[in-house]
């Protein structure tokens, strides 16, 4: 995509409208479905809460995206974009906080947790400079989306590659690299709950961040600018210029920034800063290795020194693949993996109600991988596998047969192939 704000979004929706439809179509169903609410119930309440909020540039791009989408026969007002947009920040964090007055059973906090991720560099690494990875972990049905690679090249501010969804203006999944030499990956904070219906969404301060930050510094100024809470995340760094990375875990009322020219940072959505875990958090997970966030962050002490010092793209393949469960000690795909497989998990061991997806066989887990290094970065480009990040491949149709309690899926849930990792430059 390239040009004016309008052009990038009429380019966007204009190639991606049969996608962006079947989206929406799904995802009008599973909200109902997971919520009981309506998809146009959040819908509309994003535009009543954020579109004053939505800096005017972002607007024409969103306003371009859905007269692009209808140009292609998916008819699309500049509303519906951003309530899409939205979608993520309103049914995880502010429904949770609202819910109450509809609801006699409302939720705790955010239903999932997204992603394994890490950041190395200097002696960490096979050649000294920086190395970023990251999966995102989704409900199968939403992360069947998770496919678009795609560059942007605005007239204003830094040109940058993205993982992203059809109609979405930031990365949203999240992996990103920029002009300026910045690699930016993250992972949700488990059981976060909080939030500022008077900030700024979360996807407009990432893509801000994104486009206009040369540095670090200037990345974390941008994304806490109005911050709202929306996604809280634990957000990896790295600076392909300085060779430096950084891990900003982002609450709404506390924040933690660290950074390094030496060693790695993980996420693994259980928050290390204490004071985000222990009050702004419900449940964490972060010592329980029968929860996919403790597990997984025991996983990553163990594995990431053992690799020290030899870490480059290939590595990072193999990490974002690992099947290790710290639980039972031995290989064994399950939801407690650096690369979760849910869906084979009967999930024998998990007691705690709030815990991530407590469910057994549920259908989730691992439905990307993306890494790259300082010479990727250098060069504009990343290396990604649409899918599980193992290779592995998910067939719907199977998976129902066996576990037919997941029936009412069917029509809105597809197979996720195994792909090749690829190189997109």
């Amino acid at each position: 995509m390239e040009g004016s704000p309008y052009e990038i979004g009429f380019q966007h929706g204009y190639l991606l409208a049969d996608e962006f439809a079947d989206a929406v179509r799904v995802y009008t169903y599973m909200t109902l479905e997971n919520t009981g609410m309506e998809y146009s119930f959040f819908a509309k309440q994003a535009v009543k809460m954020h579109k004053s909020r939505i800096p005017e540039e972002y607007l024409e791009e969103m306003q371009g995206m859905a007269d692009g989408f209808t140009a292609r026969g998916v008819a699309t007002s500049l509303d519906d974009v951003i309530g899409w947009n939205d979608w993520m920040e309103l049914t995880e964090y502010w429904w949770p906080q609202v819910a109450p007055k509809y609801s006699n059973n409302p939720p705790i906090g955010p239903r999932g947790s997204h992603c394994s991720a890490f950041v190395a560099t200097g002696e960490a690494t096979a050649d000294g400079r920086p190395v970023i990875a990251h999966e995102s972990f989704a409900e199968f049905w939403s992360g069947q989306y998770f496919n678009v690679c795609e560059r942007v090249k605005p007239k204003r501010g830094n040109s940058f590659i993205m993982q992203t969804v059809p109609g979405y203006i930031a990365s949203m999944t999240d992996f990103t690299i920029t002009s300026a030499g910045l690699g930016i990956a993250e992972t949700t904070i488990a059981g976060f709950i909080g939030y500022d219906a008077s900030g700024v969404p979360e996807f407009v301060r990432a893509r801000k961040a994104a486009q206009y930050a040369g540095s670090i510094d200037e990345w974390v100024s941008l994304i806490n600018k109005r911050n709202n809470g929306g996604c809280a995340n634990i957000w990896l760094l790295c600076d392909a210029n300085t060779n430096e990375i950084a891990r900003y875990e982002q609450g709404l009322k506390h924040q933690e920034l660290l950074r390094a020219y030496y060693g790695f940072y993980y996420g693994c959505n259980a928050c290390n800063d204490p004071r985000i875990r222990n009050l702004e958090c419900a449940d964490n997970g972060y010592s329980d290795i029968r929860q996919q966030t403790g597990a997984r962050r025991a996983r990553f002490e163990h594995l990431l020194p053992k690799v020290f010092g030899t870490i480059d793209d290939n590595v990072a393949k193999r990490i974002l693949a690992d099947k290790y469960d710290p639980y039972l000690g031995y290989v064994s795909p399950s939801s407690r993996n650096i690369c979760a497989h849910y869906d084979v998990d009967p999930q024998y061991f998990a007691d705690d109600p709030r815990g991530v997806w407590n469910v057994p066989f549920f259908p989730g887990g691992s439905c990307d991988g993306k890494c790259a290094d300082a010479s990727d970065i250098k060069a504009m480009r990343m290396w990604g596998r649409a899918g599980r990040a193992d290779g592995e491949p998910f067939d719907a149709e199977t998976f129902m047969e066996e576990h037919p309690q997941w029936n009412w899926q069917k029509g809105y849930l597809r197979d996720l192939p195994s792909q090749p990792w690829t190189l997109l430059e």
